[in-house]
């Protein structure tokens, strides 16, 4: 949280950390308070950095992936977009680390079984550690008609242009087919 404090220090913008379990998700009541507590903390200027509680999360009620914490929060609050920043460009449709041709996908609609089973390889640096999870939380998403936006991390031209432009010329929107 010190990281970010300094960060957002210099922009004059506080912070407040949230931290959630699986739990949190499971009852009406809990799910209202978080709710209510991001968006009053949206309201008053705050923004909230939400983390998994995995310091005093048994096991069972551990998240375990930022990307499927992100997805959960993002439908609660009524969040009409996901932003994922990430360490690749966008979701390919083939490994680009084995296929120099492979290309990103602008859109997806829908995640397939085959899709999960082929990212979901052990020991794949491509896929099983980030893919995966970034699939069934888009996968989540598209379910709840919510969207879901990936691209780099590295280099923000490809977000600043889609949020602040609408332009959508790199990464990927995985979002339910209208």
């Amino acid at each position: 949280m010190s990281s970010y404090k300094r960060k957002f220090d210099i922009y004059d913008t506080d912070i407040a950390q949230i931290l959630l379990t699986e739990d949190d998700f499971n009852s009406r009541k809990c799910t209202e308070i978080i709710r209510q507590i991001i968006n009053t903390s949206l309201k008053e200027d705050i923004v909230p950095i939400v983390n998994e509680n995995d310091i005093s999360s048994a096991p069972d009620q551990i998240f375990g992936d930022n990307d499927l914490l992100a997805a959960r929060v993002t439908h609660h609050t009524n969040s009409d977009l996901l932003v994922i920043l990430s360490d690749i460009d966008g979701y390919y449709d083939s490994n680009p680390s084995e296929n120099p041709n492979a290309n990103i996908l602008k859109e997806v609609n829908s995640i397939s079984e085959d899709e999960l089973t082929e990212v979901y390889r052990p020991h794949n640096k491509f896929t099983s550690g980030g893919m995966f999870t970034k699939l069934v939380a888009a996968e989540f998403l598209i379910n709840k008609k919510r969207e879901m936006y990936l691209c780099s991390g590295f280099d923000l031209s490809a977000a600043y242009e889609y949020l602040m432009d609408g332009n959508h010329t790199k990464g990927t929107l995985f979002r339910a087919k209208k």
